[in-house]
């Protein structure tokens, strides 16, 4: 660990804090809390996710909409540089202004906030917002507050973006998001403790490791780890299958493989040696490799891992679309998504960025150098072809009912 006197340099990037609030949020807004937020606002979600819109419905939103030069943009802490030289660089380009706020800390009470103005047709004082591919999600998409984009107006998008990106089971086609970040649910391990590669999930439940495997407390990746497996799909699952994922990972506890069920704690609990392999986050384990100089290695499994995004979306009563949608496309070139993805370290939805990066890392020097051939060549924050294919989209709810049923049947495995 690092000397008293000497800061991680990853709380210097802002990796973990702004890690850990996304994380707490997922946390708290995502699972055994959200079914009561749901019932107090008396919003529900009305479907499944539609692969299109209305077919004049982007024409309708979009006529007669024009730049007026300036931007609103709602995002949430620590997810750029504080000097934020992307925004410096777009207005210069641009002209249009941008209003950076740091206001999204979780998503429930995010929903909470804005959801009174946006059933009146108001607006909620920002053009631009990024959001998680939550239940709230959901609830902003089915209750008709997300402007349909208008794609022609992404041409960097369409070019750049990888393909995985247009067959997220949240928003397929991306109708009505596209993503800012990413990151991957796998395991990570330490070689020096298990004494052999790790590749599958089926290793988290091998009685060699009996008290030395760590899982997550948070219902929603424990689930979908159970899912996967029991060789199930969480995109395709319901209750029965839940059933049968809970019996899996009930099968895992009563053998005594699982030291612990885990919050951000377990990356300690990794560097202690307390857990020799572990549920874990892929910008966890790059950070922790970088900052404290540790050889751990991360997998997405042979059975499959997860992916989560945080998403670029226009609320419908946005007064600014077109410079909104400008900003967005403006992240898509590819020096621009290298900029961002040198500085937060997460999964980048631009593979073309990789090669910027190698670039900026030969051209640098001393611990930027360092640090940037790190992240170009990282499968952390540039999975391959390979590695988008085994990764899922989390369990998708649609009601209140269904979050709470998944959340019965999960939470329990984690009391003691």
């Amino acid at each position: 660990m690092y000397p008293t006197n000497q800061p991680d340099p990853s709380l210097l990037r802002g990796m973990t804090r702004r890690r850990l609030g996304r994380r707490d949020a997922l946390r708290l807004g995502g699972v055994s809390a959200l079914g009561a937020f749901l019932a107090a606002c008396g919003v529900e979600g009305k479907g499944k996710p539609e692969a299109s819109v209305a077919p004049d419905a982007v024409q309708k939103f979009w006529s007669g909409k024009a730049k007026n030069g300036k931007v609103d943009f709602a995002n949430w802490p620590l997810y750029m540089d504080p000097k934020k030289p992307e925004l410096k660089k777009f207005t210069e380009k641009t002209g249009i202004q941008v209003n950076y706020q740091e206001v999204i800390q979780e998503m429930g009470p995010w929903f909470a906030k804005v959801q009174p103005q946006l059933s009146a047709g108001q607006s909620i004082g920002f053009d631009l917002m990024v959001i998680t591919n939550s239940l709230q999600f959901g609830q902003f998409r089915n209750s008709g507050f997300l402007a349909p984009l208008d794609h022609s107006q992404l041409p960097n998008f369409t070019k750049n973006a990888a393909p995985k990106y247009a067959q997220e089971s949240f928003d397929p086609g991306n109708v009505f998001s596209i993503p800012w970040a990413s990151g991957i649910t796998g395991i990570a391990y330490d070689p020096k403790k298990t004494g052999r590669e790790i590749t599958k999930l089926a290793d988290l439940w091998d009685p060699a490791f009996k008290g030395k495997v760590g899982m997550f407390s948070d219902s929603q990746e424990l689930a979908n780890f159970g899912l996967l497996a029991a060789g199930l799909k969480p995109g395709d699952s319901g209750e029965d299958e839940w059933k049968k994922a809970a019996a899996k990972l009930k099968e895992q506890k009563d053998a005594g493989l699982v030291r612990n069920y885990y919050d951000q704690s377990y990356v300690d609990a990794l560097g202690k040696g307390e857990v020799w392999l572990t549920q874990a986050w892929s910008g966890d384990i790059f950070q922790k490799n970088v900052s404290d100089g540790t050889n751990f290695k991360f997998i997405i499994p042979e059975e499959g891992g997860t992916i989560w995004t945080d998403n670029f979306t226009i609320p419908v009563t946005a007064t600014n679309p077109v410079d909104a949608i400008m900003l967005m496309d403006f992240f898509y070139e590819v020096e621009n998504a290298a900029s961002l993805a040198e500085y937060i370290n997460y999964v980048c939805p631009v593979p073309a960025a990789q090669a910027q990066i190698s670039k900026d890392a030969a051209a640098a020097s001393g611990e930027d150098k360092t640090l940037l051939t790190q992240v170009a060549g990282s499968p952390l924050v540039f999975p391959g072809d390979a590695d988008y294919a085994k990764l899922h989209y989390y369990v998708d709810f649609n009601t209140a009912e269904e979050q709470q049923t998944f959340a019965s049947i999960f939470e329990p495995i984690t009391l003691s």
